[in-house]
């Protein structure tokens, strides 16, 4: 794309002069919603095919994707999500937001007429005047998806589903001796003009290409629910043959379940079915927090379950113990996602199956973590340490691998080797060594330390430090000139250090090799379009200082005339749930001298948390109150996740 501006070329081409450009220019000030090539054309200075010419020559229009998003036709999310899946399945990125049905047909092609700045329209085909397929040969308009429409005197109006070069017009101008207007239409409406006009209809005539994709989103789950007829209580051979046998309607209702919770951000789909003539439970939980995605007829509660185990390569006819595997989902459905998946036994000869969403992807930016200033500061300290141990510590589901992988892409140089060590490896990174542990055959997270090692590594990451072994090849591995990173499974950064401690690590090696401690959260983040900000009232807020701790909140220099809070609405974003998203909520502990000495003395958990305190470590709920004055979250959200 030229680096120069349109009127810059327009002036160099000689097409118009600099004092056009210049009222041009002074107009838009007025009519801020009009293209400055619009604006030439209106005022006469500027022909359309001229205009046109230089659009296209210097690749000068505005993106299609960009029109829909300023007109809120669509958002960056559903943006990003469909061109995934029209580079998976080989579609046009159009083509693929009408089948995701994410715009329709006359959503998009007013985003087109708009770009190529001509006229939409709609037709009515029964007042199409027959003759007019004089003009146009049958053949010809039906490879253009273009019709005749009317015309007046010597000019033809000629509806697209997409613009003609000026080429292509002028060709076609020359061959019938007329004129041409052109305007935007959808495919559909010009498919029942054509069907008027030449008595074809091209609507079913689908490439190929459009035959195998046909099937790119799955039926909506209450069609695929209606397509069944209720019978009597099913036996579990009678379904599993069903299921075996690929019957459709069961390999759909799993492939949309799936599909629906991938889309929705999901991180987990909960199948649980019960006995007697009692509905399927799905449960998808969405930042978070559960809830009911569908009730399914009991028909299917040996049917779902069973046909997960084959897309996960389990054994079907086990029932009675637990199995555990994993989904390439994009084998089955229009995503490209890894699914992790796990059966347990219940009462009535039953199974519950429950779906990891895998988040594969890369890392998300250093800046979105949402650390403080402080807290920033030492994380980025500690990252930059030649040796030491980092810990990242939390409950399942907290954000831990994330938070590590941030802070892995800002140390992720060619001057560096860094090993990492996961299970499941969920978020992958150029330039870093991955490597997948399978306790099955003996390579756990200790081996994998130990081998890494003796493989010349900077940087290694651990995914946790499950056992003393783990943890005590980490510190040595730490003490002799590596970084390490890893992750605990405690409630406090003052805990992590007791819990080593009463692991059985040597607290002198342990307090030389600690850089530091990040606790962290994910509370649910205020949805940004619905939330209500207002002024919180004198007993609110003495209410959320007290939980704060008066002393330490008179240190935040925050005015309490000045503070203002946010609370949860809801709307269609957000599902009616007021919140979208999730955030982090941090306490880093400094490993200072202080601390040090006490890891020595073995000291106890509140004794290290004073300390810590001492050296202005912010807790997990004070961090969470200063996003609350933020209008991040709500109180409500930070009391949920976080301790006292």
């Amino acid at each position: 794309m030229s680096s120069k501006k349109i009127g810059e070329l327009l002036i160099e081409q000689q097409l118009i002069t600099p004092e056009q450009l210049t009222e041009a220019l002074e107009l838009q000030k007025v009519f801020q919603d009009q293209t400055l090539g619009q604006l030439l054309r209106k005022l006469g200075f500027l022909t359309e095919s001229d205009l046109s010419f230089i659009l296209d020559q210097k690749n000068k229009r505005r993106k299609l994707v960009d029109i829909l998003l300023y007109g809120n036709y669509i958002d960056k999310q559903k943006l990003s999500h469909a061109r995934e899946i029209s580079k998976q399945n080989g579609l046009s990125l159009e083509k693929t937001l009408l089948k995701l049905r994410y715009v329709d047909e006359a959503q998009l092609s007013k985003a087109l007429a708009n770009q190529y700045d001509l006229p939409y329209i709609q037709i009515d085909a029964a007042d199409i005047d027959v003759s007019l397929s004089s003009y146009i040969s049958a053949v010809y308009a039906q490879k253009q998806r273009i019709a005749p429409i009317f015309k007046i005197g010597n000019t033809l109006t000629l509806a697209m589903a997409r613009p003609l070069s000026q080429h292509e017009i002028r060709e076609l101008e020359d061959s019938i001796r007329l004129k041409i207007i052109s305007a935007i239409a959808t495919e559909s409406n010009i498919d029942q003009v054509l069907k008027r006009l030449y008595n074809v209809n091209i609507a079913n005539a689908v490439t190929a290409q459009d035959e195998v994709n046909l099937d790119i989103v799955p039926d909506s789950i209450i069609e695929l629910l209606s397509k069944t007829s209720v019978t009597d209580e099913p036996e579990v051979e009678e379904e599993t043959k069903k299921v075996t046998e690929k019957d459709s309607v069961i390999v759909k209702l799993v492939n949309k379940i799936i599909y629906d919770a991938c889309i929705d951000k999901a991180s987990d789909i909960h199948i649980e079915p019960y006995p007697g003539k009692k509905d399927v439970v799905v449960r998808t939980r969405i930042d978070g927090q559960c809830s009911i995605y569908q009730r399914i007829p009991y028909k299917y509660k040996f049917a779902i379950p069973s046909r997960i185990k084959i897309m996960a390569d389990l054994d079907i006819a086990e029932r009675r113990k637990p199995q555990d595997g994993k989904i390439d989902f994009k084998k089955f459905g229009p995503l490209n996602t890894e699914l992790r998946v796990a059966t347990m036994p219940t009462v009535g000869g039953l199974e519950d199956v429950v779906i990891r969403v895998l988040a594969s992807g890369d890392p998300l930016s250093f800046d979105d973590l949402g650390l403080t200033e402080r807290n920033l500061k030492i994380f980025r300290k500690a990252l930059a340490s030649p040796y030491g141990l980092v810990l990242v510590v939390g409950p399942t589901g907290s954000g831990k691998t994330t938070t590590l992988h941030s802070g892995l892409a800002q140390i992720n140089t060619t001057q560096r080797k860094i090993w990492t060590a996961e299970d499941p490896v969920e978020i992958t990174q150029a330039g870093l060594r991955q490597v997948q542990i399978n306790p099955r055959i003996g390579f756990t997270f200790a081996t994998a330390l130990r081998s890494f090692l003796r493989l010349d590594p900077d940087v290694i990451m651990v995914g946790e430090m499950r056992d003393e072994e783990t943890a005590t090849t980490a510190v040595e591995a730490s003490l002799t000139g590596h970084l390490v990173f890893s992750t605990l499974h405690t409630n406090s950064a003052p805990e992590t250090l007791t819990r080593l401690l009463e692991m059985g690590l040597d607290p002198y090696s342990f307090s030389d090799s600690l850089v530091c401690v990040l606790a962290q959260r994910l509370a649910r983040r205020l949805c940004t379009h619905c939330k209500e900000i207002y002024q919180p009232d004198s007993s609110e807020l003495d209410e959320i200082i007290d939980e704060y701790g008066r002393e330490c909140f008179q240190n935040t220099g925050l005015v309490s005339s000045d503070l203002v809070m946010a609370r949860a609405v809801g709307c269609e974003r957000c599902g009616q749930s007021g919140y979208r998203g999730r955030l982090g909520i941090h306490e880093i502990l400094d490993c200072t001298p202080q601390q040090k000495s006490l890891i020595k003395k073995r000291a106890d958990t509140d004794r290290i948390h004073e300390q810590a305190v001492l050296d202005g470590m912010t807790t997990l709920k004070q961090d969470g109150i200063l996003k609350i004055f933020q209008t991040l979250t709500d109180i409500h959200e930070v009391r949920r996740v976080c301790i006292k």
